[in-house]
């Protein structure tokens, strides 16, 4: 990643997960009990390719995130092609149906969507 502390900041900050350190050249970010994210630097001239990343969640865990979303300035969208209108939640289909979603960026551009199907 471009700049590894401010993306480490972004994911803790907005989406409350936990930084546990780094191992084997990696920074471990813990998503819950049973999913982590390894995170890598970039070696110098490698090109880094953006991805789509989606985090299902409860209604009531999704008002949460969201709400930090729009108090940290952090532009958002209401689909995968809108990620910047500041509009949203968007309905958009997912795994699991139709369900209430935010799309925005994080610092590296990785594409990022919360989503709930919890009374879509």
């Amino acid at each position: 990643m471009e700049d590894m502390d401010e993306a480490i900041a972004f994911y803790e900050k907005l989406l409350g997960m936990k930084f546990e350190g780094k191992t084997g050249g990696f920074s471990v970010v813990r998503v819950n009990d049973s999913l982590v994210l390894d995170f890598r630097d970039a070696e110098p001239g490698m090109s880094i390719q953006h991805r789509h990343f989606a985090f299902a969640m409860t209604a009531e865990e999704f008002d949460a995130v969201f709400g930090r979303i729009r108090a940290s300035g952090v532009a958002y969208g209401e689909g995968p092609d809108k990620t910047e209108n500041m509009r949203g939640p968007g309905m958009t289909q997912g795994a699991r149906g139709r369900g209430k979603a935010v799309y925005f960026r994080d610092p590296t551009g990785h594409m990022l969507e919360i989503k709930t199907y919890d009374g879509a």
